[in-house]
């Protein structure tokens, strides 16, 4: 939660955090939140980067900037209230650097009892169907982005730099004005990213120079926020006496997803609203408050439907209406109620299967047949599960506890978890699949891009087609009465 007065408290157990101008700390809900696990799906807090030409006309001073040179941990995490210097590893000052004192304490620890240990366990090395093809790294940042295009492949991390790889090479780079690239999404011949000022930047490929990539824009764009900015009903309350325009986020970007068939981009913030942008002409159509906290995952999903995720531990779902030049977007279901946060969100669009991670480890499912229709809760990590990527019969899971499960849907609502993929030296932040163009008897092989806070992406290619003896059996959850959520058939 947050004080008005540059002081950031997180949701996590009173834990305090600081973080300078634009600073990796989310704004808090209501009175009536759950505040003993509702937690953004970030830790890491870095400084602000100087904004330049059009960004400063945007620029707002953030609600946590009052502690933009110190790192603040709270006696819950350590025996005495410490004040890190910024200039240490930012690997070391985050809490997912789990010091043998602040392990058992870190609330990405707080998995329930029942997922304690993973189901299914693999020595590394001993994945049929998997196998490690190479690593990129470059010691300049976190890796919490990721994008995979034909060819190419986009990282994003908490440096300025968005760096395009080819061949598992460095084949490009383009730098923005803002650090923490939290999100990247690919638009036929535009790339949109997320950051961590509240703004989505447009880039395009130069036509004569595929490595040269350069800006194209903002959202909103200046024009938009200038017009905007003269009619008094344009803004809106975003906290107690202060007011903004409704077609800018004031918070972080979270999360990104396009409905391409719509030509339609959605983002998500920490100010817990999503956005609705038309990307032909970059007009924001549409702004939704969503949840009483973070929005920390927002995709479009199948039959009109787009779904959020929040740390105010829900799941929602959203019907979409298209009315004249504009939308309409309306609270259709609450999928879910729980404690834990809600930290991502994958749709399979091969089956129509929504899917939900959570700080608890968990996993949540839903199938549409007509109606969404809770099907279980899969159990492969003992720590929060950070990033979701689904395709084909394929659904993967990377977590806090440094692995990456992957999971495959054998029908009716069954799940097995094929394959555990160990590399990873610190928590897996961000997924993207790509399919290879080969098949293999019966079935496709999958290139897996992996992003984690060691600093490196990780590339893999898993087969949905692995040898039966790696098959364990399901792994649902049944719905029981001790379940620790509530499950709502209706809003």
């Amino acid at each position: 939660m947050r004080e008005d007065g540059g002081h950031c408290e997180s949701a996590m157990h009173g834990e305090e955090g600081g973080g300078g101008g634009g600073g990796d700390s989310g704004e808090g809900g209501g009175e009536d939140i759950r505040t003993s696990t509702s937690i953004h799906t970030d830790t890491v807090v870095l400084g602000s980067h100087p904004a330049a030409s059009e960004d400063e006309l945007f620029n707002r001073r953030s609600s946590c900037s009052g502690r933009g040179s110190h790192y603040n941990y709270s006696e819950h995490m350590h025996s005495g209230s410490q004040i890190l210097s910024p200039q240490s590893s930012p690997c070391n000052m985050s809490p997912w650097h789990q010091f043998p004192s602040t392990y058992a304490a870190s609330p990405w620890s707080h998995a329930s009892s029942a997922a304690a240990a993973p189901y299914f366990y693999q020595e590394q090395g001993s994945n049929a169907g998997a196998s490690l093809i190479g690593s990129l790294v470059r010691e300049e940042g976190h890796i919490y982005s990721l994008a995979a295009s034909g060819e190419l492949l986009y990282t994003g991390s908490d440096s300025k730099n968005i760096r395009v790889w080819k061949n598992q090479k460095e084949f490009s780079g383009f730098k923005s004005s803002s650090g923490l690239v939290k999100a990247i999404v690919i638009a036929s011949d535009r790339i949109f990213t997320g950051h961590q000022d509240g703004k989505i930047r447009v880039w395009k490929v130069s036509p004569k120079n595929p490595s040269v990539h350069k800006r194209a824009g903002s959202l909103p764009t200046l024009k938009d926020y200038l017009k905007s900015s003269i009619k008094p009903s344009n803004y809106v309350e975003v906290r107690r006496r202060r007011n903004a325009l409704w077609l800018k986020h004031y918070d972080a970007i979270s999360c990104l997803s396009l409905s391409e068939d719509q030509g339609l981009l959605y983002s998500g913030s920490w100010d817990k609203t999503f956005k609705v942008w038309r990307i032909s002409d970059s007009r924001c159509l549409e702004s939704v408050v969503a949840h009483d906290d973070a929005v920390n995952s927002v995709v479009a999903g199948f039959d009109g439907l787009v779904f959020t995720g929040s740390a105010d531990g829900t799941v929602k779902a959203w019907r979409r209406e298209l009315q004249g030049k504009g939308t309409k977007h309306a609270h259709s279901q609450t999928l879910l109620k729980q404690d834990s946060a809600v930290t991502s969100l994958a749709i399979s669009a091969a089956a129509s299967v929504v899917y939900c991670g959570s700080s608890d480890g968990l996993v949540n499912f839903w199938e549409w047949e007509g109606q969404l229709t809770y099907g279980g809760a899969l159990r492969g990590h003992n720590q929060a599960v950070l990033c979701l990527a689904a395709a084909g019969s394929l659904m993967l899971s990377g977590s806090a506890d440094k692995t990456i499960c992957v999971w495959r849907r054998e029908g009716a609502g069954v799940h097995s978890c094929i394959s555990v993929l160990s590399g990873h030296t610190g928590p897996v932040k961000c997924l993207a699949i790509d399919i290879e163009e080969a098949e293999n008897a019966g079935g496709h092989d999958w290139m897996v891009y992996s992003g984690s806070l060691d600093k490196s992406v990780k590339i893999w290619r898993v087969s949905d087609q692995p040898p039966e003896a790696l098959l364990r059996g399901p792994q649902n959850v049944p719905l029981g009465p001790e379940d620790e959520y509530e499950y709502d058939s209706q809003s």
